[in-house]
Parts: C-alpha cells; sequence; structure tokens
C-alpha cells in the first residue's frame, strides 16, 4: 500500500493518506526523515486504504489542503457514506456481507475537502516545472492520478489493477473493481498514449517503460476475460449478480477477499 510525495522547490503534493494509523506510523515518520512539509494533499479515489488516514494527517497538518475529484467528494468526506454505498451496495444481490465496523474502523474519521478537481488541472512545485492532475475513472468514477512531464512519472495509484491485487507469496487476493468499463478502457488508452517512463500504483512494484505498458495491457485483458465470462454464462443461462460473478471468479480467480469488487465489474457488462 503506497503513498506518493512530489518534491518541488515551492511546494510539495501528499498522494493519499493510507489507513487511520499510516500518518502516524509512516508518512509523518518519513516526512521528517526527509525534511518534507506536503502543503496539498492530493486524493485519489474513495477507498479506505486511501482516505483511511484524512483526519488524522489533518489533525497534525491543519494548514494542508485537501483536493479530490468532485465526483468522489462524497464518499471521500464521509466515512459512513463510504462504507454504505461504495462497499455496501451489493448486499442486495445476496453477496456475503461486509465487515462494516471493521471498515469504519480502518478510517480516522471524516474530514472535509478543500478543492474539487475534475482533471486537466495543473499543479505548481516550483519555476518552471508543474504536474498536471489526470481524470483517470473506471475504478471509481472520479480517480485522479498526476502526470509529471519532467520525469515522465505517471502516478496512477488504484486506476488500472491489472488481473488483481496479490499477496506477498504471489496469490491472487482482491479483484480490480471497476464501476465503469468503457471509461476505464478510455483510460488505459489514456496512459498507454503517455509512454511513461515510470508507472506508479499503490499495490504493485515501480513499473518502467515496455513493463508499464505491459502491465497496462494486461488490465484491458482482463475486461476481455471478464466480459467474455459473463456473456458465456448468460448464454448458459446464469441469472442474477451474485452467480454470476461466482462463475466469473471460478473462472478467473479465485479471490478470496472482496469478492463484491468483483461484482462490480460483473455488473458493468452484465446491466444486472
Amino acid at each position: 500500500m503506497c503513498q506518493y510525495v512530489v518534491a518541488g522547490r515551492d511546494r510539495s503534493i501528499l498522494v493519499d493518506t493510507g489507513l487511520a494509523d499510516t500518518p502516524g506510523t509512516v508518512i509523518d515518520p518519513y516526512l521528517d526523515r526527509a525534511g518534507l512539509a506536503p502543503d496539498f494533499v492530493l486524493i485519489s479515489h474513495a477507498d479506505n486504504d486511501h482516505v483511511g488516514g484524512n483526519r488524522a494527517y489533518r489533525d497534525v497538518h491543519p494548514e494542508a489542503v485537501f483536493a479530490c475529484h468532485e465526483l468522489d467528494r462524497r464518499w471521500v468526506e464521509s466515512n459512513q457514506a463510504l462504507v454504505r454505498e461504495n462497499y455496501g451496495w451489493h448486499a442486495a444481490h445476496g453477496f456475503p456481507a461486509m465487515p462494516a465496523d471493521e471498515l469504519l474502523a480502518s478510517m480516522s474519521g471524516d474530514a472535509p475537502v478543500d478543492v474539487g478537481l475534475r482533471g486537466g488541472e495543473t499543479i505548481r512545485l516550483g519555476a518552471g516545472r508543474v504536474v498536471e492532475v489526470l481524470h483517470l475513472p473506471g475504478h471509481t468514477l472520479g480517480h485522479l492520478g498526476l502526470w509529471d512531464g519532467q520525469t515522465r512519472s505517471a502516478i496512477v495509484i488504484d486506476a488500472v489493477l491489472a488481473d488483481g491485487i496479490y499477496d506477498r507469496a504471489g496469490n491472487k487476493l482482491i479483484p480490480p473493481r471497476y464501476y465503469d468499463v468503457a471509461a476505464l478502457r478510455e483510460t488505459i488508452a489514456r496512459l498507454e498514449a503517455l509512454r511513461p517512463e515510470l508507472l506508479l500504483t499503490a499495490h504493485y512494484p515501480v513499473l518502467e517503460r515496455r513493463e508499464a505498458l505491459e502491465w497496462l495491457a494486461s488490465g484491458r485483458d482482463f475486461l476481455d476475460a471478464v466480459e467474455r465470462s459473463v456473456r458465456a454464462a448468460q448464454a448458459e443461462g446464469a441469472a442474477g449478480l451474485w452467480e454470476l460473478t461466482k462463475r466469473v471468479d471460478a473462472e478467473l480467480g479465485p479471490y478470496p477477499e472482496f469478492m463484491s469488487e468483483l461484482g462490480a465489474t460483473v455488473r458493468a457488462y452484465a446491466g444486472v
């Protein structure tokens, strides 16, 4: 689980705050050692492991300006709304219940967002250096990233998740979640067109050049595989989102955690 700092002469940007204890145990100790004091916090998207430290960081750094995309703002600002709507939507479809109390406990409390973004904005880091805010929808509707043209680095966090998040032993753990697969295909194409020297994510090793492009292509391959699986299951008479999701998991997984994440991607193709 990675956070990033983009440091300039006049301004530094912190990307994401992690879970509830991440600011106190990881981010602030690192910033102290590095002699950095980010005054701008960009929240990439509304998931607990990216917004969970917002309140904790804000309490220690009240001068910091927080920003996120307007489409994710409701969930970024409200822990309850995030858990209820981002992680609880699947209950009506027969999925196992999510651990709502655990998810709430993983976040440090509600915190306001100061600036709402839409993508395309630039942030000045110092004389002659700016970074561009990228709108990278799919995983959430308001997912953001950063493009640093000086180093040709793209910070994409969870915008593309290849074929899922793996545990340290190399086993599939959590499936990709995409609410809008058409938007995700456009996100992949946009990142490929940038031809980044470095592709920086939240849950994978640093990816360089050709490896980055191959990894982005694997994200498209996963979408194609889900679509084929859903269409085949529907042709055989499978119905209901939970049944379809289990079929896709059997073919592309297994994913032992957060099956509801796969359910969102399946729903985007199944229309149920």
